[in-house]
């Protein structure tokens, strides 16, 4: 079915890069279409964890496990959880170990640039295509043009749309919207935690660290390049980050806001607002779960571009258990033609995302808002995964 297409991926993070590798391994013809101007123009952002079912075991379908070995970060995989007072409940790293690959409850993390950077080295010379931030495309017969920020024209017959929650790929297919699911988390990144803020740097102990209490959340992950991201969770009206008042472009501003919403904990949690110097708010949207659209030949989505949700641990394993199963589709014998071919990958891909999600938020409030019930709910989870 691949034979003389030209295939245009629109997003060069895990999932697209995903499925260059597998593509090509199948003699696809594929071009990455990315908006950085490099790579190396930015740090990617936290560690990610990749399960054995999905993440792990798309890494070996690609022949990658090897490099995969070389680059995650030892004991990174493991939870601490703390109450407010910063009083430790649960401490993964001291009660359970001795699990590694093979193992499905093993789940090692690797930092976001390393990952894309073992997935790039794995590609063909030249495929990755980068400074190309999409703008617009159009039919040329049963094809694309595509055309890009930077001016540059191109044509494909196939265009997978691999370009994150803002998609500007998903429009051709579907106007369904995404919905707010009721929480929002406010990001900061910390490039030398080990001076700006050292006691949260000692508690972190290089694990996924949870603060969870009162009705709010913080949860803190180590990056490869020794800093640390945090995400302040809560539930909020919808559109709060514009109506709150907070300028979120001036630190000072949310480091106080920040410091009032959590007065009731442990300073040393201030220490952790003071050390960043740049906030994000990120509103938690997700599509329905009913969500469906008319299948086409010649374009379709993967990741959060097709199944955004909140934060659950498995966004970079679907995206790339996605990639796995749209490459088998399109390469396999079994359909008779590209349409057909990509109707069988949608079906999955939407099913298994509908549950997933429908999971998530089920549990969002336990996650952003959670209560003494929830908070036991999640250590027995965390202890029953490890055993």
């Amino acid at each position: 079915m691949l034979k003389d297409k030209k295939i245009a991926i629109v997003g060069g993070g895990p999932g697209g890069l995903t499925l260059a590798r597998l593509l090509q391994a199948g003699g696809g013809n594929v071009k990455v279409y990315e908006r950085d101007f490099s790579q190396a123009a930015r740090v990617q952002g936290a560690i990610v964890d990749l399960h054995f079912d999905s993440g792990l075991s798309v890494i070996e379908a690609a022949g990658l496990l090897d490099a995969f070995k070389a680059n995650y970060m030892t004991g990174a995989d493991k939870y601490r959880l703390v109450d407010p007072q910063a009083q430790i409940l649960l401490d993964e790293g001291n009660q359970y170990g001795g699990i590694t690959f093979g193992d499905k409850n093993f789940r090692p993390e690797i930092d976001r640039g390393a990952l894309r950077d073992l997935l790039i080295a794995a590609l063909e010379p030249g495929t990755v295509v980068w400074d190309s931030q999409f703008i617009s495309m159009k039919p040329v017969g049963d094809s694309w043009e595509l055309e890009f920020k930077n001016g540059n024209k191109t044509t494909a017959d196939l265009v997978i749309g691999a370009d994150g929650y803002r998609s500007k790929i998903r429009p051709y297919l579907t106007d369904t919207k995404a919905l707010y699911s009721g929480a929002t988390i406010i990001q900061g990144e910390i490039d030398d935690p080990e001076a700006a803020c050292p006691e949260i740097y000692e508690l972190v102990n290089n694990a996924n660290l949870m603060a969870m209490g009162s009705g709010k959340t913080i949860a803190v992950q180590p990056r490869g390049d020794g800093g640390l991201t945090f995400y302040a969770a809560s539930m909020y009206p919808e559109h709060w980050t514009s109506t709150s008042g907070i300028n979120f472009n001036n630190a000072g501003e949310v480091y106080q806001y920040l410091v009032s919403f959590y007065q009731d904990w442990n300073p040393v949690f201030y220490t952790l607002f003071k050390a960043c110097t740049q906030f994000t708010p990120r509103p938690l949207n997700y599509f329905p779960l009913e969500q469906r659209w008319k299948t086409k030949a010649n374009i379709t989505l993967l990741g959060d571009a097709a199944h955004l949700m909140p934060p659950n641990g498995e966004g970079v394993n679907l995206a790339m258990l996605d990639a796995l199963e749209l490459s088998e589709c399109l390469t396999s014998a079994e359909y008779p033609d590209l349409h057909v071919a990509v109707a069988a990958y949608e079906d999955k891909m939407i099913s298994r995302a509908a549950a997933l999600t429908d999971e998530t938020m089920e549990g969002i409030e336990d996650f952003a808002a959670p209560t003494d019930e929830s908070v036991q709910k999640l250590i027995q989870m965390l202890s029953g995964s490890s055993n």
